[in-house]
């Protein structure tokens, strides 16, 4: 008889392999579209020169006829030209930051007795943040500002270097323009919970008088403020506990706050996107998004995720929306490294998530340039989403183990039959089991033809599809030929 292998698309992995039955349970570099799985589009160099620092954010935007691009890492601010030119614009008094968080705790630094054997000790003493940029643009004119330095810069591209933002608060978390042209100062001053913003339409002006619409205001939370996003004719303000919007109103008061959730702090000052109409973001424990009211975001892939992040280095965690495949994509480093090497990708058009593994830091939405722009961890800019090429990596996609017939008898594979786009694109490798915790024994891989002669035998078979060859394929239904044996 034929068993159709139709698996629904997106990867889930929470819980147990076999609760991921007849489900993609792992994967790397491939996507789902319109419910069909194919792989993402590669990578090429932008340049071949590199950025130094830690790549924490990189922003697009146009300066009249010029395209801008700009990388902060955590030693400088650098101006990518068109034409692949470095050309360091770091503000002079800019001293460099931290590539690492810092932390003074962890097994050994408690005093003897004051916890259990092979306990780390509690979070009791100062933590040093790792620099995160967060980059904007009013107008033609680029803002950037960097937590571990606090200052506000700008440049107007005529001046080898970025100026401080004369008259705006030092001691910053973060910033951020609005929609009405007015630049906000995040935690500003070094109070956690402080939001101040400048005249409208002139950031030299911040102290508030009647004839200017300068102002601050204090946030009723516990929390530090992390990040802003622009969303519907708002501002979404994100603390490590909750979230804030900010709406002008105009004079006198000239915005007013509301807290719009609680419990759903974000988990990293980059952790955050927006789209065009919601934004979502990453959480200590879990996913949520805005769309007019904070909710969780149910993810599929949850104990992958938090069973394999680094929470120490949690801060790194970078989120940026890619228009082009309707994907939310987090960077995120695994347990055992420092630095982002994994992500997740929730396609928001079809609600599915997928996994993988990448080297980037920070990633940049198509805008001047006609790709997404994503930076590595050695200063390497990628413009993705064109051509195949993916530096020796194999698209791929594994599924939890389907029962064949009812899970009771033994079955014998003879022919796959494949469903492919253009046959001989992907390979087929299959792994049996004849109870779920049983051993596994793993069958090819097998090259695509109609048929494919195969010969295995199990009560359960998990497929695991990879490319072939660098190209846009598509993996549809597959169905084996099996025969019923014995239930012993």
């Amino acid at each position: 008889m034929l068993v159709k292998l139709q698996i629904p698309p997106g990867v889930y992995s929470n819980g147990t392999d076999y609760q991921s039955q007849g489900r993609w349970h792992d994967a790397s570099l491939v996507r789902w579209r319109s419910g069909i799985m194919e792989p993402i589009g590669g990578w090429l160099e932008l340049t071949p020169n590199k950025v130094t620092g830690r790549p924490s954010d990189v922003h697009q935007y146009r300066s009249g006829a010029d395209r801008k691009l700009v990388v902060g890492t955590h030693s400088a601010l650098w101006y990518v030209a068109p034409n692949g030119t470095l050309t360091d614009i770091t503000p002079a008094g800019y001293t460099g930051g931290r590539e690492s968080r810092g932390n003074q705790f962890g097994y050994g630094l408690g005093t003897y007795g004051t916890s259990a054997f092979g306990i780390s000790s509690p979070d009791t003493a100062a933590v040093q943040p790792l620099t995160n940029w967060t980059i904007d643009n009013f107008g033609t004119f680029l803002v950037a500002s960097a937590n571990t330095d606090g200052t506000l810069y700008y440049w107007d591209g005529s001046t080898p270097t970025a100026t401080v933002m004369a008259g705006a608060p030092v001691n910053n978390n973060a910033s951020i323009v609005s929609e009405e042209r007015f630049v906000f100062a995040l935690g500003a001053g070094g109070n956690d919970a402080l939001v101040q913003w400048s005249d409208q339409e002139d950031f030299t002006v911040w102290t508030p008088s009647s004839t200017n619409q300068a102002g601050d205001f204090t946030l009723q939370t516990s929390g530090a403020i992390l990040c802003g996003l622009r969303i519907r004719g708002q501002l979404l303000i994100l603390t490590t506990v909750d979230a804030h919007t900010a709406s002008y109103q105009g004079a006198p008061y000239v915005y007013g706050f509301e807290r719009v959730g609680n419990g759903c702090g974000v988990i990293g000052p980059q952790a955050a996107t927006a789209t065009d109409s919601f934004a979502a973001w990453m959480g200590r424990d879990g996913f949520f998004m805005f769309d007019g009211y904070v909710k969780p975001l149910p993810c599929d892939v949850f104990d992958r995720v938090y069973s394999d992040i680094n929470m120490v280095q949690a801060e790194k965690v970078a989120a940026w929306n890619n228009t082009l495949a309707g994907e939310i994509w987090w960077l995120y480093p695994s347990a055992d490294t420092t630095e982002c090497n994994r992500y997740i990708a929730w396609n928001y058009r079809e609600n599915t998530w997928a996994i993988g593994a990448i080297d980037r830091t920070c990633g940049s939405d198509e805008g001047v340039y006609d790709n997404p722009i994503m930076v590595s961890s050695d200063g390497t800019i990628y413009s993705h989403e064109i051509g195949y090429n993916y530096d020796g990596q194999i698209p791929f996609a594994e599924s939890g183990p389907v029962e064949l017939g009812n899970g009771d008898a033994v079955y014998m594979a003879k022919h796959l039959y494949p469903d492919e786009k253009t046959q001989g694109d992907v390979s087929a490798t299959f792994k049996t089991r004849f109870y779920p915790n049983g051993p596994e024994s793993t069958h090819g891989p097998y090259s695509m033809a109609a048929p494919t002669s195969i010969r295995f035998t199990g009560r359960q078979v998990s497929m695991r599809i990879e490319s072939a060859r660098n190209t846009d394929w598509r993996f549809g239904i597959p169905r084996l030929d099996v025969t019923p044996g014995g239930t012993r």
